[in-house]
């Protein structure tokens, strides 16, 4: 009796799917992940409550990596069920409740939505030491149970931010937990540090540096993004004269999603979790990220403009320093030198025309190389453009460009909004 089942090839033909666990920790971290998981279901043609929609495709084997199948003998449409492999952690039940009663409530699995009743307060202590202590074991518990749902875990991505209590002080924890268990496996952080001029808590520069130390050794990669840049580009580009949060994640969102669009979904030049360390990070400690996400068009704006949006239209955006995910207010192309820079496109975007960008931004000076490092640019190409979502302040488009890199500016990050703040108050 031949064991293959109805759905096309056996499965030994099919590539092996290499899981990424998410893990969102703290206020920030939870709501902006819930962000990126509504564009990864509007992405995969998956409905919020997790089964596909009737344009599903059951060949999409890749989504896999980031989704749980309920029901892995059958991958039609009809009898599937997907939840995202995603532990999400606060110490405070406010957030996860919203989870639990909101639109996207049957999405994702009870038992690892986390939540303790006593919050840390902004206060990188409690969170690493006296509250935090008490959960991590659970924590590390439903991340286990995760990896073993798995067949090959390539590594985790970490949502949270570095300025409140939870996000700092058990990120750290959840992180150093991982170091120890998961070696091998790299572990990219999306860290939403403190904001030059917007501050929403008085202390967190005090919590932001205690959990940059942290981060310096058990994270492989991490994306720096703050809001108040992201404020302005919602201003600026989109018009949004008053930015509420959602919107800030919303683009947060984009740029995540464009990043793990190389995990989910086949290219001409696909990036797995390994290659953004392999690429980006000269030395073990300098793994602090600058990204942009270009094109950033209103629906106004996006739809007369939209035949001008050219590969290098795009792609002289991403390299504008006011476009960056992370505020320089005094960004000098000559002195801030790149170490290593990564542009992932998405949608109508040849090899030739994205090797051609590179070689025009080289030649006109928008980018200088420290002189320490072989300076090559690594381009990701992916068929799949990004997808609008509802509410969506970006309006839809052939193609998109994140770039990632590695700039020696990212020191000032540090310098001015951590250490200077950290001297003045201590």
């Amino acid at each position: 009796v031949s064991t293959q089942s109805t759905w096309g090839p056996s499965k030994a033909n099919v590539a092996m799917v290499r899981e990424v666990i998410t893990i969102s920790i703290g206020q920030c971290g939870i709501q902006y992940g819930n962000a990126v998981w509504a564009q990864y279901c509007e992405e995969h043609n998956i409905d919020p409550d997790g089964h596909p929609q009737s344009d599903y495709d059951p060949e999409d084997r890749q989504l896999l990596s980031f989704f749980e199948a309920q029901n892995t003998e059958k991958l039609d449409a009809a009898n599937q069920d997907f939840v995202p492999r995603q532990v999400t952690v606060d110490l405070e039940s406010t957030v996860i409740d919203e989870i639990r009663q909101g639109a996207y409530r049957d999405l994702y699995h009870p038992e690892f939505l986390l939540n303790a009743n006593e919050d840390a307060a902004n206060n990188f202590a409690r969170g690493h030491y006296t509250i935090g202590k008490e959960n991590i074991d659970a924590t590390s518990e439903l991340i286990r149970k995760l990896t073993d749902n798995s067949e090959n875990v390539q590594g985790f991505i970490i949502n949270h931010a570095v300025g409140g209590g939870t996000g700092s002080g058990l990120g750290g924890l959840v992180l150093e937990r991982l170091s120890v268990d998961y070696r091998k496996k790299s572990k990219i952080g999306f860290e939403v540090y403190p904001s030059p001029n917007l501050s929403p808590v008085i202390v967190e520069a005090y919590n932001g540096l205690l959990a940059t130390h942290l981060l310096l050794d058990y994270t492989e990669v991490s994306l720096v993004l703050d809001n108040e840049a992201i404020y302005e580009i919602l201003q600026r580009d989109l018009k949004v004269k008053r930015p509420t949060y959602s919107n800030v994640n919303r683009i947060m969102a984009k740029a995540v999603s464009s990043m793990t669009a190389s995990l989910r979904f086949d290219g001409e030049l696909n990036v797995d979790m390994n290659e953004f360390q392999t690429n980006l990070v000269p030395f073990p400690r300098l793994h602090f990220m600058t990204s942009s996400i270009a094109p950033v068009l209103s629906e106004a704006k996006g739809s007369k403009s939209f035949e001008s949006n050219t590969v290098q239209d795009i792609t002289d955006y991403a390299f504008n320093p006011a476009s960056f995910l992370v505020k320089y207010s005094d960004f000098d192309v000559a002195e801030d030198k790149y170490m290593a820079i990564s542009i992932n496109f998405r949608g109508d975007v040849r090899s030739k025309e994205a090797n051609q960008v590179a070689q025009w931004i080289k030649a006109n000076n928008k980018v200088t190389f420290v002189d320490w490092c072989p300076t090559g640019f690594k381009i990701g190409l992916n068929d799949e453009p990004p997808v609008r979502i509802e509410g969506d302040d970006i309006a839809d488009s052939p193609r998109n460009v994140v770039m990632i890199a590695n700039n020696v500016a990212v020191s000032r990050v540090f310098s001015q909004r951590l250490v200077a703040k950290f001297d003045l108050m201590y």
